[in-house]
């Protein structure tokens, strides 16, 4: 009896297993498909129409500035469109076998295909094959967003049903050859016969053909004239699946693997990729959207791409750029370029929006090297605001006023001096930036920790540099790679923003012909350093321009922040500099570092920077007129000489203070090398809340409003710093 109790109770207890096996499994089963049924709707409720016309119709991509004024176009003026019947066989055999064998054979979407491309992927733990049919790349040419989404891709399969039945196969690939894209400037496969073997495509030999079909997957990837090798190797291989697919005989393949390129040496790319006006800038933007959303997208997908530009400043820029009379020398190099060369930015500190990009004296080739984003150069003093001060006031509490002793120091792997072995004594952190004396910036970062002062230069946007790599000559501007002039622009315009970083950017926003929205600019800001070391970094780069190193920079009636930059003989020089509204970058120097004699970054750089802020505060060029200094000099430091690097001046012997207050030395007492600052809270100087204010007589934020900017964290907000907007026009407005 026992027993079959026991029995009895295994098999309703089997029997209860199974029963929540079976609902949970009806469970499972019911809320995926609802899911899907849901995902499903979603896709359908947001997909485009299928306009008769839509899928022919190609247009430029337009550029506008900050203000919603078209000032380029970028597009393609080599395309030859071909009709259907003027395709030769070989031609569209070998699309055929690159792109879609059994195009004549499904309904616009392939499962199969889908199917032995994910095991295919799956078993080579990598992307080795595509499931996509030729219908479903002209709908994503052609309809959709190159976003890759589970949403996007659904639509996709979709338009490509609804593609199938609503035109002809022949018009289908017809629309393929004819708008995809082929690398150098070709759109569609008559421009690429052109391009590539100065042909016809009616004449184009089955090696031509194979050649082509391997181009739309990557086309500078594969181009034979950048890469002839890897080239050639893909045509073999597009020969192959010719070959498998029975579409040539293995004799015609080999006879085709023997034919040579035999390339079109006197091809001419389209001027039109080069002939937009600004065009460092138009560059820099074309290589952001080709990157993310492909060339075929850029060249040929009517795109309207709204940017951040501001035509005057631009202009103005490359005015300053291009005037001979800014540059110590002008010479051409065995390559023909001009030397010494210049790069120039200027972006509105607030949301990082570039206004002005100019990357070169002169723009002789289309998406060529960009000196602006692309030179990593050395920094020189120009970094030490960056490294040493505003560490030192942020972590150390210090002030401008805190004293430094400018004394001898030497550590277990470096020994810094000043030029001439010369040296001041104590003297205040405003005093030694604004004369850019190299050891208290050592001594600074040495009190701070390399490790401390990195990670804080790392969230100013200098990611590439590791402490590892990099010594306390750092806080001269020794670099282990070096700095772009976009990462030192973002860098200053972090002190001109309270402490705040913000990514730069170029591009507001992007849509497509029909309205739809591909990005809107979002970019990304943190708090870097409180508001009080922001406004007190300001107040001491004040000095420079005012009196120090930077007087060149100087306009009547304004006041601007800065800090010249030489390095050593003079191979970089810069000026970084800054008002509220808009911070500028100039560096100068040799494309290969080359020693400059006689010249500095508070001479050359500081010059061609007022000539672009006179441009931008629209004002003409004005007499000079003496400085009302916002503060005092020291005496014991000598006036500054121009043609001298800054680290390289020749002080004077020191002299006793003028009063105790001015500076209490500690002769007897070498460490701490930083005299403590007050315990209260630090209280900026009048002259440090006026900061850059457009008149001497308008006062800035009061020390009440400083407080309350303390307690104010990084919001999600605009750009701006105001409550989100959802209409479009207020979004560019942020930008202006």
């Amino acid at each position: 009896m026992k027993r079959r109790r026991k029995i009895k109770k295994r098999k309703k207890s089997r029997l209860n297993i199974l029963q929540i096996i079976v609902v949970l499994l009806f469970l499972l089963f019911f809320i995926t498909g609802g899911v899907a049924s849901g995902l499903v709707y979603v896709c359908v409720r947001d997909l485009p129409a299928l306009k008769v016309d839509t899928l022919n119709q190609k247009g430029p991509s337009v550029l506008y500035d900050v203000y919603g004024r078209p000032f380029a176009e970028v597009k393609s003026e080599n395309y030859l469109p071909v009709k259907y019947a003027d395709v030769p066989k070989v031609v569209k055999e070998s699309f055929l076998a690159a792109e879609d064998a059994r195009f004549y054979r499904h309904h616009g979407v392939d499962f199969w295909a889908i199917l032995r491309a994910a095991w295919a992927n799956i078993s080579r733990q990598k992307i080795v094959q595509g499931g996509s049919t030729i219908t479903q790349q002209v709908v994503k040419n052609t309809f959709l967003t190159p976003e890759r989404t589970l949403k996007r891709k659904i639509q996709e399969i979709i338009l490509a049903l609804q593609l199938e039945r609503r035109y002809s196969k022949e018009e289908i690939f017809l629309s393929y050859l004819n708008n995809i894209y082929f690398g150098e400037g070709a759109r569609g496969i008559g421009a690429a016969a052109k391009t590539y073997f100065n042909k016809k495509i009616k004449n184009l030999t089955l090696a031509d053909a194979a050649l082509l079909a391997g181009l739309p997957q990557a086309p500078s990837y594969y181009s034979p004239y950048r890469n002839p090798k890897i080239a050639l190797a893909r045509r073999n291989s597009i020969l192959d699946l010719m070959v498998k697919q029975g579409f040539i005989t293995t004799q015609e393949r080999m006879l085709a693997e023997q034919e040579p390129l035999n390339l079109n040496k006197n091809r001419v790319i389209s001027p039109s990729h080069y002939s937009y006006p600004y065009p460092y800038f138009v560059d820099y933007v074309i290589r952001q959207v080709a990157k993310k959303y492909g060339e075929g997208c850029l060249y040929r997908g009517g795109l309207k791409i709204y940017t951040t530009l501001d035509q005057k400043i631009q202009r103005s820029a490359e005015q300053a750029a291009a005037r001979t009379s800014n540059f110590p020398f002008s010479t051409r190099d065995r390559q023909g370029t001009l030397q010494p060369q210049v790069a120039v930015i200027f972006l509105n500190p607030q949301n990082g929006a570039i206004r002005a990009l100019v990357g070169g004296r002169e723009h002789v080739t289309s998406l060529g090297y960009n000196r602006a984003t692309m030179a990593y150069r050395q920094p020189g003093s120009a970094f030490k605001p960056i490294i040493a001060y505003a560490p030192a006031l942020e972590y150390l509490k210090l002030t401008p006023n805190s004293i430094i002793l400018d004394t001898p120091v030497s550590f277990s792997d470096y020994r810094p001096r000043n030029y001439n072995n010369q040296y001041r004594g104590p003297i205040t952190l405003r005093e030694a930036l604004a004369y850019s004396i190299n050891i208290p910036a050592v001594k600074l970062l040495n009190q701070v920790g390399l490790d401390q002062a990195i990670s804080f230069a790392r969230q100013m946007g200098f990611t590439d540099i590791q402490s590892t790599r990099e010594g306390l000559s750092i806080a001269l501007g020794g670099l282990y790679k070096g700095v772009t002039l976009l990462q030192m622009a973002a860098a200053y315009a972090t002190f001109a923003n309270n402490g705040i970083y913000t990514a730069p950017t170029a591009i507001i926003r992007i849509t497509q012909a029909n309205g739809t929205i591909l990005e809107e600019a979002n970019p990304a800001s943190h708090r870097v350093m409180r508001p009080q070391t922001a406004q007190m970094m300001t107040e001491m780069l004040q000095a420079v321009v005012s009196y120090g190193t930077g007087t060149r920079a100087r306009i009547f009636g304004f006041s601007l922040a800065g800090k010249t930059g030489t390095t050593d003989q003079g191979k970089d020089i810069w000026f970084c500099g800054y008002t509220p509204h808009l911070v500028g970058v100039v560096w100068m120097g040799w494309d290969i570092p080359r020693f400059m004699p006689g010249v500095s970054g508070g001479k050359y750089c500081a010059s061609t920077w007022r000539q672009v802020m006179l441009a931008s505060l629209g004002i003409k060029e004005l007499p000079e007129k003496k400085w009302r200094k916002t503060i005092p000099e020291t005496p014991s430091l000598p006036p500054y000489v121009p043609g001298v690097p800054e680290t390289n001046l020749k002080p004077s012997p020191p002299t006793p203070p003028e009063s105790p207050e001015t500076i209490t030395p500690q002769p007897k007492q070498p460490e701490p090398i930083i005299m403590p600052p007050d315990t209260q809270e630090p209280d900026i100087p009048q002259e440090g809340r006026d900061i850059l204010s457009p008149s001497n007589k308008d006062a800035s934020a009061t020390k009440n409003e400083l407080k309350e900017e303390t307690k104010e964290e990084v919001k999600k907000e605009n750009l701006l710093g105001q409550p989100a907007k959802k209409d479009h026009q207020q979004k560019k407005d942020m930008f202006l």
